[in-house]
């Protein structure tokens, strides 16, 4: 019956466990939501996403025909003429027909002078351009992709770093509320020491200086709970600036004791894993593509180019409609750089060097990325052994504690003696709540590193 009860208990006490821990992670999880559609930086970066995805339209635009309307009318007077003797070179001639003929059929005709300039023009018509073959069109839209692609991943590579932000932003708070609550109990502690202090002089069986003592203790607890106090606003703001509140917010509080769980990746598993996911090698990546193909860019420029122009419209001294009047006109334009001097081989040599620049830091970045994750792999490890040691220094000191003040209450040890042992006991308690959240903090960083949390 009794092993009965007692599968019972546990049963309980793991079910309740993992609730309060689910709880919590929907807690946290519904804060760095929150982070994602509210902080100003993630904004920004969302920004320079659309920005890069305007100039990618505006590259994929000029694939496009362009199509325009022109309506010009001119008003001229004067100007350069062409003086056209027609007169004079007609006029003999119709002189002697007109004696032969005896009449006058053939009058004579002034010389004529011919305006370059129309006094009235007018041209009207619609203009379509569309490129046939054109190398920079096509490649600098696939650098516009590229740019727009690390653009993106920007994106991504600024939330893991906002998640591990404000996980750590919540337990450094966690850590203020815990400490707040130790120095409320340490401060009943003191008075009552106070007290039992003031009794025993009372009863003269400690001398007055122990009051004293004892004031001096409560008023020292009360100076680091003033500065408890500040740590803790301090870190509620920052939360709440990384979520984009306001800095005075409410944070709700849902967090338990510390389970410590073991890590599933070994060193190298967790380095491939993180070599695999960082965003850093992405966006890297996407540079390095984009230098690829402003190589091709600079190499294809010796390629000739091709486009089509066509003209539609109506020309003439006035506005007419007729088939005199309108007109259509086709070109296809070819046109090729034979030689450009040096300028083609240089800009190949930039974006060459470049893409050798680019290929070195990917290396060092891969070396960064790998010395991370080792970092925070150990870091995590040492914290889980720091939490064990610390709890235990919890447990031994209340136990320490709660003799020596058993004997000092009957006036069986001295002031100095339990001083100490409550020093001890406030001391290895903070200590307990400060390597539980730092645990807690590691794992974040830890998750930050191998790039496993899910921020799509």
């Amino acid at each position: 019956m009794s092993k009965t009860i007692l599968r019972m208990s546990l049963m309980v006490a793991g079910l309740l466990i993992q609730t309060l821990l689910f709880s919590q992670e929907n807690l946290l999880e519904s804060y760095i939501r929150e982070g994602f559609q509210n902080n100003q930086s993630l904004k920004q970066k969302q920004l320079n996403y659309n920005k890069s995805l305007a100039a990618l339209n505006q590259s994929k635009a000029l694939f496009y025909p362009n199509i325009g309307f022109n309506a010009r009318y001119t008003v001229a007077d004067g100007g350069r003429t062409i003086d056209f003797p027609i007169g004079d070179l007609l006029n003999p001639v119709y002189s002697t027909l007109n004696q032969l003929t005896q009449s006058q059929q053939f009058p004579s005709v002034e010389n004529e002078k011919i305006y370059f300039i129309r006094p009235t023009e007018q041209e009207t018509m619609l203009s379509l351009y569309q490129p046939l073959f054109n190398s920079d069109i096509y490649f600098q839209y696939k650098i516009r992709k590229d740019l727009s692609n690390a653009a993106y991943i920007g994106i991504d590579l600024y939330k893991r770093e906002l998640v591990k932000e404000i996980k750590t932003a919540y337990f450094n708070y966690l850590k203020t509320v815990k400490a707040l609550e130790l120095f409320e109990k340490t401060l009943d502690v003191v008075r009552e020491n106070l007290r039992v202090s003031e009794s025993l002089v009372a009863n003269d069986k400690v001398t007055v200086d122990a009051v004293y003592r004892s004031r001096a203790e409560q008023s020292k607890v009360e100076r680091q709970m003033a500065e408890a106090e500040k740590f803790h606003e301090s870190a509620k703001a920052y939360f709440n600036f990384l979520l984009n509140k306001p800095l005075e917010s409410y944070i709700d509080i849902k967090y338990n004791n510390v389970l410590i769980d073991s890590i599933l990746l070994n060193t190298d598993e967790a380095i491939a894993t993180a070599l695999g996911n960082r965003e850093e090698l992405m966006q890297l990546g996407e540079y390095m593509s984009a230098s690829e193909h402003a190589i091709k860019l600079n190499k294809f420029n010796h390629t000739p180019t091709l486009n089509l122009g066509v003209n539609y419209g109506i020309q003439g001294t006035s506005y007419e409609f007729n088939d005199k009047a309108d007109f259509l006109m086709a070109s296809v334009v070819m046109q090729w750089k034979i030689f450009h001097g040096l300028e083609t081989r240089s800009k190949i040599q930039q974006a060459s060097i470049e893409q050798i620049i680019l290929q070195e830091q990917n290396s060092e970045l891969k070396n960064q990325i790998s010395m991370q994750v080792i970092d925070a792999w150990y870091g995590e490890k040492a914290a889980a052994k720091a939490v064990s040691a610390a709890r235990i220094q919890s447990s031994s000191a209340t136990k320490a504690f709660e003799i020596i003040r058993k004997k000092y209450n009957q006036g069986q040890t001295s002031l100095l003696e339990f001083i100490n042992v409550r020093t001890d006991m406030t001391n290895a308690d903070l200590n307990l709540i400060l390597a539980s959240y730092d645990y807690e903090i590691s794992r974040a960083e830890l998750e930050r590193a191998v790039g496993t949390y899910p921020i799509n």
